[in-house]
């Protein structure tokens, strides 16, 4: 057995050897190493200089980490010679001019280096005598790996090869054997009849057979039967939910924000119904690519489809960046680059297979993919946020909502040409003209009233203004009743307004006396007296009462009904003026100088109060309006069109078609709703719809405040044939289809070969090249690249596109029945062995105990309790959760899925969480998932359902376990199995042996 020669011995055995190679001369030559004496220079650079670059910068700057930031690599000599970004690292014989040593002195304007370290005085007094003496390094010059496009693979032209081998043979077949025989290998046995339908199965469905189903899939031993089952697992909805599985893990998809500020998004499902829709009605593939990306501008009359566009925004959302601090900051715009940033990787990932996200700093360092080409992706979203987006099923209905929408975020902007475009448009011209009449016509003359006299039910302190209103000041009761006497200096009255006004004094400035400066008018009675008989007051009836705004679920009508529990109120219009009229049912006439009283009933609680309020009659022909028309507005009016500025016109204009906008959405049917990419969407706080792109610069090593060209809308100069920059569209969803267009092109090879890879990686365990997202020379490279194209050019031309189709291509070859293998016994085209994942595991348990519910689609089930966080994240509580409750009884697919918050159970079987895209799930095997398969809540109720259910269905124990043995292992067991499951049984209980099996190797592995 040859023992290990120590390295600090090498020159010594070196010479043993040679003297052993001489003496046996006679005996055959023997090849001996020749010995070079090392100099004393490359000496000190093995022993001082290079363990620095090492433990210091190979980190950052070598081949080996695969990172060269700032272009710069230190492990070979022509690396820190080339340079980077700021030039050659060092100049030999010239410590002061070297950027190296300027980096480690932190002398240098912008490099300091190690970032987080400063090095030790020792370590930078060996780098400056090494340049200072001339930098003698001995090592080999590797030189910076190749950007050229010629060299990549991946970007070649499709071609489809000749299928090798004999005529008959299936064509996957074929090229697997002629691949295996160059390596003196060949294909595995076939797998068992069983074990073919349990993969197949759980490849298509997510869910393992019945011992029923394995048992006449075995006795049926046809080609044609394998077939047609095939078919019919093809055709089942099933098919669409597993499969939509494999696209949410590359996608990311999760249904919150992730972040610090982990909100739940209720409206991201309708993505994951999308997706399972468009598996099962086998959507041709460049359709699928092309409705996730750019539904909105390509198929606009099919707005069903606008939740494809849930992928564009499947990934995180800074909601503290990008909607809590104000929009002109520079984090702001550092947050938007970053979103895009992740809209660039999600769809370049996914549909072409390269890590295009690498060059936002610099050129890509190993792949042909400018800086430049980068920033044309980011131009090309520059239009699109991650927003609840709202839709219609009706094609018109959706257009005449958006056609508002945009009319409204044209005003909120200001932008005076494109809201006399879209008022022109909408033909409003006329109506505008014929509503300033009505304005002009409707004019209420409104007359202030003084009060008389006042009181408080809780005594609060109530003084009058000039103004002749009313503030509230002093201690703040919870609730209050305020009566109030006011002069009436009209003969006839029709209708009584209350203004509640802002007061500097008042919390928030009100008009409320409430901690945000809300209030809540729960009742409101008016009497009259008149001057003969002042004080016998008669009650007027109020109907018809309107205001300029209410709080959702606190209207004006709630202050005229009998139920002390509503009123009126203004959240979240705090801080402004608000008004609110009452009409009289009757007209009243008398003489003047009668009383009125007003008894103002706040009894909602929480200091819900009158602030500051004031009082006017009208003897205006009711029933009188609260139109919301200012001051300032209502003296536009009375001027001539000729008299009036150009601002004024406008304003009058932005408050005609601003509520016009909102009249017509409020009588639109309510909208669905789906978080996804969009540029209209209703504002969220501080983050508000485009109506353009926003210009987009190249970034200087990324660097917000180093803005170069601005950035042209496009993709890929590399890839042969195809444009690499298109129009700059003033509406981004136009950017997205012509990416969409770009993406999809027969002729873009990126697209075909990795959807095929995709597909081939799920039904083996891996890929043709095994890195799925990542086509570039980092990643992978094909087992078989003449397999890889033939399937890519005959999905796309022979398959036209169909999944289903590819599924069955690979499904019917003997390469993919093969026999598993573990990773490291198996050669490049076997099946690997596989662990079941969470989501199977966690299905198959409910198929077992009978209680798995098949209901499909809809909002997402939260197998948790939830209740309000500190901040904006919820409290989670799996623990709590009711085991036996109907939504824990539905697929895993529809579970609700919290980022920052995940599953235990499903965690610990390596469901991935949704911050990443995950296009090879991980499978380990730790000490903590033992734990949770032997001891979660989930997998002991599912084992007692299990036990009840094979109770149910009566024998004695050993009928008992033989049927649980045969329902989790799909087999007859065999004797000993059953004497060995009884014998448990009857020490620990039927329930204890159900546990034991759900967790044994057999049961947790595919094949």
């Amino acid at each position: 057995m040859p023992v290990p020669v120590s390295l600090r011995r090498w020159p010594e055995t070196l010479r043993r050897l040679a003297l052993a190679g001489l003496a046996a001369g006679a005996m055959g030559a023997v090849a001996v190493p020749r010995v070079v004496a090392a100099t004393p220079a490359e000496t000190r650079f093995r022993e001082a200089v290079e363990p620095i670059l090492q433990a210091r910068c190979y980190e950052c700057h070598s081949h080996q980490a695969g990172k060269t930031k700032g272009g710069l690599t230190l492990d070979s000599r022509s690396g820190w010679a080339t340079g980077g970004e700021h030039g050659p690292a060092l100049v030999p014989g010239q410590p002061e001019a070297s950027l190296i040593l300027q980096a480690v002195r932190r002398t240098h304007a912008e490099i300091a280096m190690p970032p987080k370290l400063t090095l030790p005085a020792s370590e930078v007094a060996i780098l400056e005598s090494w340049v200072r003496e001339g930098a003698q390094d001995p090592r080999e010059d590797r030189g910076p790996a190749s950007t050229a496009a010629g060299d990549w693979w991946a970007i070649a032209p499709l071609h489809r090869p000749e299928v090798p081998g004999p005529v008959g043979m299936h064509p996957v077949d074929a090229f697997v054997t002629a691949a295996l025989a160059r390596d003196g290998a060949r294909l595995a046995p076939p797998a068992a009849r069983r074990t073919v339908l349990r993969r197949m199965m759980i490849g298509l469905h997510g869910l393992s057979p019945t011992a029923e189903e394995a048992d006449a899939f075995e006795r049926d031993g046809e080609t044609q039967a394998f077939e047609s089952r095939l078919d019919r697992l093809l055709a089942s909805p099933h098919y669409g939910e597993r499969w939509a599985r494999h696209w949410l893990d590359v996608a990311h998809f999760a249904e919150t924000h992730g972040h610090d500020q982990d909100r739940p998004r209720e409206s991201a499902w309708p993505y994951r119904d999308y997706l399972i829709e468009a598996f099962n009605t086998d959507r041709p593939y460049a359709r699928f690519v092309q409705e996730q990306l750019a539904a909105d501008a390509l198929f606009p009359d099919e707005t069903r489809l606008i939740p494809a566009l849930g992928f564009l925004a499947a990934g995180p959302w800074d909601e503290s960046s990008l909607r809590d601090i104000r929009d002109d900051t520079l984090d702001r715009e550092i947050a938007r680059y970053l979103d895009r940033d992740d809209m660039i990787a999600n769809v370049m990932s996914s549909f072409a297979g390269v890590t295009v996200h690498c060059a936002r700093c610099h050129d890509h360092k190993f792949d042909p993919i400018p800086q430049r080409d980068y920033y044309a992706l980011q131009a090309v979203f520059a239009g699109t946020e991650k927003a609840e987006r709202l839709y219609d099923l009706d094609p018109a209905t959706h257009r005449a909502r958006e056609r508002w929408m945009r009319l409204q975020v044209a005003l909120d902007r200001r932008e005076t040409n494109l809201v006399e475009q879209l008022r022109d448009l909408a033909g409003l011209r006329q109506d505008q003209d014929a509503w300033e009449r009505e304005m002009r016509q409707a004019t209420v003359v409104w007359t202030p009233l003084k009060p008389v006299s006042w009181s408080t039910g809780q005594r609060s302190e109530l003084s009058v203004l000039e103004d002749l209103s009313l503030v509230a000041l002093g201690a703040s009761p919870t609730s209050e009743v305020t009566t109030v006497t006011l002069e009436v200096p009209l003969a006839q009255l029709t209708a009584l307004r209350l203004e509640v006004l802002p007061d500097d004094r008042l919390p928030a400035r009100g008009p409320g006396r409430a901690e945000n400066g809300n209030l809540h008018l729960t009742d409101l009675e008016v009497s009259l007296a008149s001057s003969a008989r002042p004080d016998q007051f008669e009650r007027l009836e109020l109907f018809e009462p309107s205001a300029d705004f209410e709080q959702s679920g606190w209207t004006v009508a709630h202050a005229i009904d009998p139920d002390p529990a509503t009123g009126w109120g203004v959240h979240p219009e705090e801080g402004k003026a608000h008004f609110a009229v009452f009409n009289l049912r009757e007209p009243h006439r008398h003489p003047r100088g009668g009383l009125l009283r007003v008894v103002l009933k706040q009894e909602h609680g929480r200091q819900h109060t009158l602030g500051r309020f004031r009082f006017a009659l009208t003897d205006h022909p009711g029933p009188v309006r609260a139109t919301p028309l200012p001051a300032r507005l209502v003296q536009i009016l009375a001027k001539t069109e000729s008299d009036r500025t150009a601002a004024e016109r406008y304003d009058l204009t932005s408050h005609y078609l601003g509520e016009r906008a909102a009249k017509e959405l409020r009588a639109l049917p309510e909208p669905r709703r789906v978080f996804a990419g969009a540029g209209l969407f209703p504002p969220n706080g501080g983050q508000k719809p485009v109506t353009q792109p926003r210009p987009v610069h190249l970034l200087r090593r990324g660097e917000i405040t180093k803005p170069q060209e601005t950035a042209t809308p496009g993709a890929l100069s590399c890839v042969p044939g195809l444009p690499s920059r298109f129009a700059a569209h003033p509406d981004g969803a136009a950017r997205r289809a012509d990416l969409a267009r770009w993406l999809t092109d027969r002729d873009n090879p990126l697209l075909w070969r990795t959807v095929v890879n995709r597909v081939w990686h799920y039904h083996f365990g891996r890929g043709i090249v095994e890195t799925p997202n990542d086509f570039g020379r980092m990643g992978s490279t094909p087992a078989s690249r003449e397999l890889l194209d033939w399937l890519a050019v005959t999905f796309r031309d022979d398959l036209q596109g169909s999944v289903k189709a590819l599924h069955r291509l690979i499904l019917t070859s003997a390469t993919w029945r093969q026999q598993s293998a573990d990773p490291l016994h198996a050669h490049r085209f076997q099946p690997l062995r596989r662990r079941l994942d969470a989501e199977t595991y966690r299905d198959t348990l409910l198929a077992l105990a009978g209680t798995l519910d098949p209901t499909m689609g809809g909002p997402s089930d939260k197998q948790f309790l939830m209740s309000a966080g500190i901040h904006v994240t919820p409290n989670v509580d799996y623990a709590g959760f009711d085991l036996n409750a109907a939504s824990n009884r539905r697929r895993a697919i529809y579970r609700f899925l919290f980022r920052t918050l995940p599953d235990p159970l499903m965690d610990a079987l390596d469901a991935p969480p949704g911050d990443q895209s995950a296009p090879v799930r991980s499978e380990s095997f730790t000490a903590l998932q033992a734990f949770a398969l032997l001891h979660h809540p989930f997998v002991l109720r599912q084992g007692t359902a299990i036990a009840e259910r094979v109770r149910r269905e009566g024998g004695d124990p050993e009928v008992q376990a033989r049927r649980l043995l045969r329902w989790v292992y799909l087999r007859e067991p065999v004797a000993d199995e059953v004497h060995l499951a009884v014998r448990h049984a009857d020490r620990h209980g039927l329930d204890d042996l159900c546990r034991l099996l759900l967790n044994s190797n057999e049961f947790h592995f595919v094949d």
